[in-house]
C-alpha cells in the first residue's frame, strides 16, 4: 500500500556528471519495496507534479535512488543536502515477480539502477549492462557484488564491448540457462532484448518508461499498449511481460 513519508536524506552523491545517487532513511516505506517500483518525490515548492524515480536499492530502512538531471525538479533535487528532509510518495507500481532460479538483469544507461535491487532480490543473478562510454557507466562495483558475472558493453567501446546490449544477452542465454529476463531502459533497447530472449526461449519482463502525472493510475498521461489494451505505466507496471508489450 503507498504512503506518504517526508524522509531524511543521510547520504547524496554525484556518480557522473548528471547523474545522483540519493540515499534516504524511509522507514516503512523502504521495508515495503519490491524490486522493479518507485517513488515519486516532491520537488521544491512551485512545481506541481512529483517526479518517479525507479529504486535502486535497499537496505533496511535505507533506501537509495539514482537519477539523471534533466529538468527543473531533478535539478531541484539534486541540490538538496544531506539532513533535509523529502516528501516521498510510494512505494508504486507492480515490480518484477522474482522466480525460483537464476536470473539475467539487463540495464541500459539509467534503467541500470533499478536492476541492481533486482539482482539483490533473487536468488542468483547475472547482469548485462550497456552505457553510452565509460564516462556514463555507473553502479559496477555495486552489480559485481550483487552478481555472478557482469557483461557490459558501450557505444563508444570505451568500456567492456563496443556494441548494444541485446548482443550481450543473446551471448549470456546461450551459455547458461536463465529463469528469466528481467530488463529497463530505453524502449528500443527494451524490443531488442525480448527479441533475444525470445529467441533464447527465456521469459522476458521489462519496466516501461512513460511520462507519468499522478503516479496512481488517476491520471491518463502513462498510458501505453499492452494486448491491444491501454494500461497505466505507473499502475499496472512499469513491469510487464514482454511478451504482451505491444512494440
Amino acid at each position: 500500500m503507498p504512503m506518504t513519508r517526508n524522509c531524511p536524506i543521510t547520504d547524496l552523491q554525484y556518480l557522473t556528471r548528471d547523474v545522483v545517487s540519493i540515499t534516504l532513511e524511509a522507514g516503512e516505506l523502504a521495508q515495503a519495496a519490491k524490486p522493479g517500483q518507485f517513488v515519486n518525490i516532491k520537488c521544491g515548492e512551485g512545481l506541481l507534479l512529483r517526479r518517479p524515480i525507479s529504486i535502486c536499492d535497499v537496505n533496511g530502512t535505507l533506501l537509495t535512488v539514482v537519477f539523471q538531471v534533466k529538468g527543473e525538479g531533478t535539478q531541484w533535487l539534486s541540490q538538496c543536502q544531506a539532513g533535509e528532509e523529502l516528501d516521498v510518495l510510494g512505494p508504486l507500481g507492480h515490480g518484477y515477480d522474482i522466480p525460483q532460479g537464476k536470473v539475467l538483469v539487463v540495464g541500459g544507461g539509467i534503467g541500470v539502477p533499478p536492476m541492481l535491487y533486482a539482482a539483490k532480490c533473487c536468488e542468483a543473478a547475472d547482469a548485462c549492462v550497456g552505457f553510452r562510454s565509460e564516462e556514463n557507466a555507473i553502479l559496477l562495483e555495486e552489480l559485481n557484488a550483487a552478481c555472478g558475472r557482469v557483461l557490459v558493453t558501450s557505444d563508444d567501446g570505451t568500456i567492456g564491448a563496443h556494441g548494444f546490449v541485446d548482443a550481450l544477452v543473446r551471448k549470456a542465454l546461450s551459455e547458461e540457462r536463465y529463469a528469466a529476463v528481467f530488463a529497463c531502459g530505453p524502449k528500443p533497447m527494451l524490443k531488442s532484448v525480448y527479441h533475444a530472449a525470445k529467441e533464447g526461449n527465456t521469459p522476458c519482463f521489462v519496466s516501461m518508461e512513460e511520462r507519468m502525472g499522478c503516479g496512481i493510475g488517476a491520471c491518463l498521461v502513462c498510458a501505453c499498449s499492452v494486448g491491444g489494451h491501454h494500461k497505466h505505466v505507473c499502475k499496472d507496471g512499469p513491469v510487464f511481460n514482454a511478451e504482451e508489450v505491444d512494440w
